[in-house]
């Protein structure tokens, strides 16, 4: 199955995957890891990420795209994704599109997780003073703040163009772990089904 998380930052997107990943026996492919991987590099193009991400801002989608079409080609993917961080933008979501529908498994799933922004300002913050080497983006509130501006301007329109395709199912976010968890399996095993009704879920995928 091929699956995206939406959400803003804090909103619990990377603890939800883990798990997702877990029950559903896919590989995650996050472009977090993949950015800070490349940040940590030497290199232009490294400090290039380096400074996007250091002030809050979303890297260009040429050059995510390309990252992420790269990885896309390893075989570990073949059978299904889950999507964490990506798309961000409507481009990045038609290059997504794009590039599925050539390998044939076009998105199974569009899972938004919905925090208010107080409560996400709140759980950064915390994220930030609970540990000995903080994210550099987590560490002051106006940079904080400013992630959840860029999201609310640049991401927050794919609610609605997902939700045009009929794909998008909302989760509250500030529910239990556990609670969340429930709602998103729910919705995992609703599109399974749909899927073996109309033959179109193949063993392994």
């Amino acid at each position: 199955m091929q699956i995206i998380f939406l959400g803003p930052p804090g909103a619990g997107k990377g603890t939800q995957s883990s798990k997702l990943m877990a029950y559903l026996d896919i590989p995650l492919l996050s472009t977090g890891e993949i950015l800070r991987n490349a940040k940590s590099q030497e290199g232009p193009q490294a400090q290039t990420i380096a400074n996007y991400i250091d002030r809050g801002e979303l890297v260009p989608d040429e050059m995510i795209v390309s990252m992420i079409v790269d990885t896309l080609e390893d075989p570990v993917y073949q059978k299904g994704c889950l999507f964490d961080g990506f798309p961000r933008t409507i481009n990045q979501a038609e290059s997504l599109d794009e590039c599925l529908s050539k390998v044939g498994h076009p998105l199974d799933l569009v899972l938004e997780l919905r925090v208010n922004n107080e409560e996400l300002v709140r759980r950064l913050n915390n994220r930030a003073n609970e540990t000995d080497t903080p994210r550099e983006d987590d560490q002051k509130e106006e940079t904080v703040r400013h992630r959840l501006d860029v999201y609310d301007e640049q991401t927050r329109p794919l609610v609605e163009y997902y939700q045009a395709r009929g794909l998008l199912v909302s989760i509250d976010g500030t529910q239990t772990m556990e609670k969340v968890f429930s709602d998103i399996t729910k919705a995992i095993e609703h599109i399974k089904a749909r899927k073996c009704r109309a033959g179109e879920l193949k063993r392994g995928y």
